[in-house]
């Protein structure tokens, strides 16, 4: 019954009632924005971010050393090669 009653006025009043669900989503996503909780969730985020940057800049640099050691390794053994060859 109530359904029935309510589909003509939001039928005749649509756009009000769409005005006044963003006002109230602004309002409530204003005092969701303000509230303790939700900066340390933000805290916590950036601070995870961080964290996982400076793990990323870690596992790079090592495995930039590692390319760096097997290259020398392999110019070396290069050279030997090279060196042994013109001897012989």
């Amino acid at each position: 019954m109530v359904q029935r009653e309510l589909h003509p006025f939001i039928k005749e009043h649509k756009h009000a009632l769409l005005f006044a669900g963003g006002i109230a989503t602004a309002i409530i996503g204003a005092h969701i924005l303000k509230s303790q909780t939700t900066k340390d969730l933000a805290t916590k985020g950036m601070a995870g971010v961080i964290s996982a940057k400076k793990d990323a800049e870690e596992t790079f640099q090592d495995m930039r050393e590692n390319a760096e050691d097997i290259v020398y390794d392999a110019n070396m053994d290069t050279k030997q090669e090279i060196y042994i060859e013109k001897k012989e």
